[in-house]
C-alpha cells in the first residue's frame, strides 16, 4: 500500500521537476522522523478508536510545526481520510528510493576496521564514484572484526576486500590442499 501512495506523490512531483521532488522527499522524511521520535503519535494513527477527523486534526498540528509544502500537507490529509497515516514512514522510505533512482544516486555502506577521517572518507567515496560512474551516498561504519581493508555494501551487492575475508580464503585453500 505504501508503494502506491509514494508513487502517486512522486508522479505529482515529477510533473513539477526534480527540485519539487526533492522538496517532497525532505518533507516526507521530516514527518517520518517526527513519527519515529514520537511512537505514541504513531500509535494514535494506528488506533481505530480515533476517527479520521481526529487524526486529521492531530496531523494538522504536526504539519503546522513541521512547515511542509502544501502538496505534502494535502497528501497527509488524504492519508488521514484513508486511515493510512501510520504508513507514512514506509511511504517516505519508498519515495526516497524512487527519488534516488530518479536522481541517479546509489546508497550503500562502507565498513572499515578503524574509523576513517573525513577527508579519507571523501577520497574513498570519490574513487568509488569514479569507478561506478554514479553518485554514491555512503554510510561509514566500523567493525574491528574485519581486521583491515574494507567491506562495501551497495543494494544487494557486497564487495568484501577485508583482511578477515582474505585470511578465511587462505584457510579454505590450505584445507583443500591448494
Amino acid at each position: 500500500m505504501a508503494r502506491r501512495y509514494a508513487k502517486a506523490l512522486f508522479a505529482m512531483g515529477k510533473k513539477k521537476g526534480l527540485d519539487e521532488l526533492k522538496t517532497y522527499g525532505k518533507d516526507l522524511d521530516a514527518l517520518a522522523q517526527v513519527l519515529e521520535d514520537s511512537p505514541e503519535l504513531l500509535r494514535v494513527f494506528r488506533n481505530p478508536i480515533f476517527s479520521a477527523d481526529e487524526k486529521r486534526t492531530v496531523v494538522e498540528k504536526v504539519l503546522g510545526q513541521a512547515g511542509v509544502s502544501n502538496i505534502v500537507k494535502n497528501f497527509c490529509f488524504l492519508l488521514a481520510d484513508k486511515d493510512r497515516l501510520a504508513e507514512l514512514p514506509d511511504i517516505a522510505a519508498v519515495y526516497s528510493a524512487q527519488l534516488d533512482e530518479e536522481d541517479g544516486v546509489v546508497r550503500g555502506q562502507l565498513i572499515t576496521a578503524v574509523e576513517l577521517a573525513g577527508d579519507k572518507q571523501e577520497a574513498v567515496k570519490a574513487k568509488l564514484e569514479s569507478q561506478s560512474g554514479r553518485k554514491l551516498v555512503l554510510d561509514f561504519g566500523v567493525d574491528p572484526a574485519i581486521l583491515g581493508g574494507v567491506v562495501v555494501k551497495v543494494g544487494e551487492r557486497v564487495m568484501d576486500a577485508s583482511l578477515r575475508a582474505q585470511l578465511d580464503m587462505m584457510k579454505e585453500n590450505i584445507k583443500r590442499g591448494e
